[in-house]
């Protein structure tokens, strides 16, 4: 069977693992006979395989087991003693499942096994007087097998009578015994030869507290591995730059592998919902159908714990809030039944949880007045909101649009402790509605906690890691150039990004640091928080790194900037950002984004614009590359450069990845690399292709709907990008100057694909 059912498969790993608890129970009982805690145990084992094997059909499996648990019964109450023949047929009785329970696995179904001896003898054993005379050597003709049936307390306690002179009939009923258990074992052990691994072989149940145990070490692990890179690239021995790349590679494994072990269906979850919106909708006098989409997506155990109480009031919110009664849903045309919708799926390394009712929305309006009725904000506080801003106001503490107090809302507390749970996390929890329509709670969240990616930057001499799941891009602010992009609204600062305006947060300022003084260029770290854009402008952008997360001292604990802290690749202490509640703490969510969306409303987009990359080739030279042909972008150790086939390539995430120096590809002339060397990642498939530039400059967006011709190699032709004279490289004759087959072999395959239908 090429795969076995998901309830089939942990019936076998249960059934599995309880008999090898039956074998030594059993054994233990015969030395300890009077045992209730061990008659006990033995008896639920084999009661519970029955009860699972009968609810999935295997009828052959339950008859065994239904004479065993007879047997045990009588045993368990005191009515038969256990003695050496009694302790025999129940551990043949153990040989019996495990052989039925190895040809499920194997073939899906039970066989034809013949059971009817083993039936026989353990029925025998069940009578009164054959405690001590029956001998199980005997052999006679097998009797017929006991179907299970459905019986009464009094049928079950009760077992036939029979007298001493019958004893060398009952004796012959457990005939061929011997013979024929052996038979189904030796059948039973073959059919397991022929799979490789069965599948309690192939499982494995461990710890949690194990697992976090080892999570912790592979995060230090990560922590000494970044180290280690971070030396081999400063020293430049060769050797030592390969062994790091290998441990680097050995650790990204490890790490992914443990961070697996963790992950658990989201469905551990939602399996409890269902009876929550089925109590509460007969509480509240609601009709609902509950819908789950992409039960299978995993999380980190960790994650799904905390996650488990704000999707619980989420649910009860919609059926108490959102979904109106059968009569008014009726009357405005809907159903009279409702549905809540429950969604989960991977989405840019995060996983998104959403939450959807069709009910009766939420209304701005009545928001706002019961936020004003209680105190919770002003008149000119509300003039200055936008609709999006006014709906996030439940998520105020005390706020609650109910006006008398049950059992199920209107204490105000809820949708503010769901907010801090979900950001406690790392996550994000936004909201959308239509009045009249219905609802929708979106939820972003980490995969996991432990391990995570950033970038690390710098500002006023000290070192900040920033999380990638926050960032959006990084922008370059060169001189004069980038400084005439930088605005004023109502005297707070923004920067025009492609046509549209970004409020600024000075890391320096929101930190307390000193002022700079240096006119030099700067770096404005895209962020996004709360669903809205800002950037972050810092000194420096050094690195990305995969860190650790610590926590924080008592002492920073209310420092509500800083979201931990953690050991950078060179041994320095770094703190981790924030990103919501740096916007918060500079006030950049709230009052001014109507005017910022008002002025961007001006900004006429009548021209066809493509987002471009910039970057350095030569001494003077600007190329740009077209962003959609661009799958990362790397800096790597000039020394980690290999020879191989009369190429220049690197290893790159466990493959051979080609190199071209677009300088010398594109006549700008060579540049002789420094210490490391900036990558733009061209990737196709599993095949990747590395364009090495000079220095990466920009990202922006321009219209090269008309290009003046160039006549240079790899140069499709020139346009003014930024005020600048830059060249479009033309990406495809690059690419195939460091691999002549990569778009062969990528025809080849979407042909093959084609041909079959695929």
């Amino acid at each position: 069977m090429e795969e076995i059912d998901e309830i089939v498969g942990e019936f076998l790993v249960e059934s599995h693992e309880n008999l090898d608890q039956l074998d030594r129970d059993l054994v233990a009982l015969e030395q300890e006979p009077g045992s209730r805690e061990l008659l006990s145990s033995i008896f639920r084992t084999v009661h519970t395989i029955k009860g699972t094997s009968g609810f999935l059909a295997f009828t052959h499996l339950e008859a065994v087991t239904h004479a065993g648990e007879n047997l045990l019964s009588r045993i368990r109450d005191g009515k038969l003693a256990l003695n050496p023949a009694r302790t025999s047929v129940l551990l043949e009785l153990v040989d019996a499942i495990r052989s039925l329970l190895t040809t499920i696995e194997a073939s899906g179904g039970e066989g034809t096994p013949d059971h009817t001896a083993l039936v026989a003898k353990i029925n025998v054993l069940n009578a009164d007087e054959a405690d001590v005379l029956l001998d199980v050597s005997d052999s006679a003709e097998p009797a017929q097998v006991v179907e299970p049936e459905v019986k009464t307390a009094a049928k079950v306690k009760k077992a036939p009578k029979v007298a001493s002179d019958e004893v060398a009939v009952l004796s012959a009923a457990v005939a061929e015994t011997e013979t024929a258990l052996p038979a189904r074992s030796e059948e039973g052990a073959e059919v397991q030869t022929e799979q490789r691994r069965s599948i309690a072989d192939s499982t494995l149940r461990v710890d949690v507290d194990l697992l976090d145990s080892l999570m912790r070490l592979v995060g230090e692990l990560v922590l000494t591995r970044n180290q280690v890179v971070s030396y081999a690239g400063i020293h430049g021995d060769a050797n030592l730059t390969r062994t790091s790349q290998r441990l680097n590679l050995i650790a990204s494994e490890l790490q992914e592998g443990v961070m697996k072990t963790r992950m658990q269906p989201i469905d551990n979850v939602w399996s409890k919902l269902p009876r929550v919106v089925r109590d509460l909708g007969l509480a509240c006098g609601r009709q609902a159908r509950l819908v789950m989409e992409g039960r299978d997506t995993e999380l980190d155990k960790t994650i799904l714990e905390a996650i488990k109480d704000p999707l619980t009031h989420l649910v009860r919110n919609s059926i108490d809030h959102g979904i109106e009664d059968p009569a008014e849903r009726v009357a405005s045309g809907k159903p009279a039944e409702g549905t809540l919708t429950l969604r989960a799926f991977h989405e840019g390394g995060q996983v998104t949880i959403e939450v959807a009712d069709d009910g009766a929305g939420i209304d701005p309006e009545a928001i706002a007045s019961k936020a004003l009725e209680r105190g919770l904000i002003t008149k000119s506080d509300l003039a200055r909101m936008s609709p999006r801003e006014v709906l996030d106001l439940i998520f105020i503490a005390g706020f609650s649009t109910r006006e008398q107090v049950s059992n199920v809302s209107g204490r105000g507390v809820g949708m503010d402790v769901v907010k801090t749970n979900i950001e406690n996390i790392g996550g994000t929890v936004d909201i959308a509605s239509v009045l009249g329509r219905g609802t929708t709670f979106k939820i972003k969240i980490p995969l996991t906690l432990a391990i995570i990616p950033t970038v690390a930057i710098e500002c006023g001499g000290s070192r900040y890691a920033l999380p990638q799941v926050s960032l959006d891009e990084l922008v370059s602010v060169n001189g004069g150039e980038g400084q005439q992009r930088i605005e004023e609204i109502s005297g707070a600062p923004v920067y025009r990004l492609r046509d549209k305006l970004l409020p600024l947060v000075y890391c320096r300022k929101v930190l307390g640091l000193e002022p700079s003084e240096d006119d030099g260029p700067q770096y404005i770290a895209v962020l996004r928080a709360d669903g809205q854009k800002y950037g972050l402008v810092v000194d420096q952008v050094l690195n990305t790194e995969e860190i650790v997360v610590k926590p924080l001292s008592v002492q920073l604990k209310k420092i509500s900037v800083y979201a931990g802290a953690t050991i950078l690749g060179d041994g320095r202490v770094a703190l981790i950002l924030d990103a919501l509640a740096l916007a918060q703490t500079a006030g950049v969510l709230g009052s001014d984004r109507g005017k910022i969306m008002e002025l961007e409303e001006t900004v006429s987009e009548t021209i066809p614009l493509e987002t471009l990359l910039i970057v350095r080739l030569g001494e003077n030279g600007r190329t740009a590359i077209p962003l959609s042909a661009v799958t990362r972008l790397e800096d790597l150790p000039a020394n980690s450069v290999e020879n191989s086939g009369g190429r220049q390539v690197v290893q790159y995430r466990g493959q051979i990845m080609p190199l071209v120096w677009l300088s010398a590809f594109t006549g700008a002339g060579y540049v002789e690399p420094g210490e490391r060397i900036q990558v733009v990642v061209h990737s196709n498939g599993e095949r990747s292709v590395g364009l090495v530039v000079d220095e990466i400059l920009d990202i922006t967006d321009a219209d090269i709907s008309s290009l003046d011709e160039v006549h240079a190699p790899g140069v499709i032709g020139s346009a003014i990008v930024d005020g600048r004279i830059t060249d479009l490289l033309d990406v495809s004759s690059a690419v195939v100057a460091a691999d002549p087959a990569f778009y062969r072999e990528a025809l080849a395959i979407e042909q093959a694909q084609l041909a079959v239908g695929v």
